[in-house]
């Protein structure tokens, strides 16, 4: 048996006025540990966000991209079980489905012997996720910038600061499905040339750490005028967090989370964001994180994979979360 070890972060997108384009990476991570068993059977293992929800077979998303790869490749799965370590929420604005679907992706190509490129898996995640500020920089890490020109991906990665990012995710159900389906299908040119002059003010305050100019900057006319107010709280808590310290503030994604920039954790931040959503009726639960300059990390094992070597390696793991 052959064992892979996949860790995946975090991503928040958007930031602002990057509607679909912009994403960056946090410290904030999903592992998954990837067996080869060689008796045609998929099985999967949720420990941590989702455990209770979440599919434990082929229907899952990890397994569902992986399966998906090995059919790209024209290759029949030997069988193989997934033991998930979930720490990112699902459904909120933290790239939780693009996390699962590179995950999958990046394990059976691992599992494969790599018959992908970096490049190709990144162009196979993208198609399949729609859009690449997600998928980006979970892959990359760090500050991206990312667009679709017909089956590529045209990208970089940019230069960022280290700033302290505090994210709040209140308890509402606001899936990406609704939250797209709220968007008008048509906008004014004043909006679009709103945010045109806005997104490379953002990314160059994020590569300066120029905290001053982000929350000069950190506005939109595309996405947040019409998800903000679908979300009890979300903006007496910008609002808030503004008042704590914080220098911009924004939906994480489609939301529901918040995200404020400082220069350094600071627990008030995270407390009156949280409390905003609570006099609202909303419970609130608060990350404090920083951006993440890594992205995905695949590690292989070729060593024999025995029943003590799993037990072990998955509970240092699972005491982690």
């Amino acid at each position: 048996m052959k064992a892979v070890r996949v860790r995946v972060p975090a991503t928040t997108a958007n930031l602002g006025p990057g509607f679909d384009t912009i994403g960056m990476a946090l410290n904030l991570w999903n592992e998954a540990v990837f067996v080869q068993t060689g008796d045609g059977c998929i099985s999967v293992q949720v420990c941590g966000e989702g455990a209770d929800s979440l599919p434990t077979d082929g229907q899952n998303l990890v397994a569902k991209a992986a399966l998906q790869l090995y059919a790209l490749v024209g290759e029949k799965p030997e069988g193989f079980r997934v033991h998930c370590i979930n720490r990112i929420p699902l459904a909120s604005g933290l790239g939780s489905s693009s996390a699962a679907m590179l995950t999958g992706l990046l394990g059976a190509n691992a599992l494969l012997g790599e018959p992908l490129s970096p490049e190709e898996l990144l162009a196979l995640s993208v198609r399949a996720e729609g859009h690449p500020d997600n998928i980006a920089p979970a892959m990359l890490g760090g500050l991206v910038t990312a667009i679709l020109k017909g089956d590529r991906v045209i990208f970089r990665k940019l230069r960022v600061k280290l700033l302290a990012v505090t994210v709040v995710f209140p308890n509402f159900p606001f899936p990406t499905r609704l939250a797209r389906a709220i968007l008008p299908t048509h906008i004014p040119r004043q909006d679009a040339i709103y945010n045109l002059g806005r997104v490379p003010l953002v990314l160059k305050a994020l590569e300066e750490g120029d905290l001053d100019l982000l929350g000069e900057v950190m506005d939109d006319a595309l996405h947040q005028p019409y998800r903000l107010p679908l979300i009890p709280g979300a903006e007496a808590a910008m609002e808030a967090a503004r008042q704590a310290g914080a220098a911009a503030v924004a939906l994480s994604g489609a939301g529901p989370s918040l995200i404020a920039f400082s220069a350094h954790p600071c627990p008030a931040i995270g407390y009156a964001m949280q409390r905003a959503f609570q006099e609202a009726g909303l419970a609130a639960r608060v990350f404090h994180l920083r951006i993440s300059r890594q992205g995905a990390t695949v590690q292989r094992d070729e060593r024999p994979v025995t029943e003590k070597w799993e037990r072990t390696s998955l509970a240092k793991a699972y005491a982690s979360i």
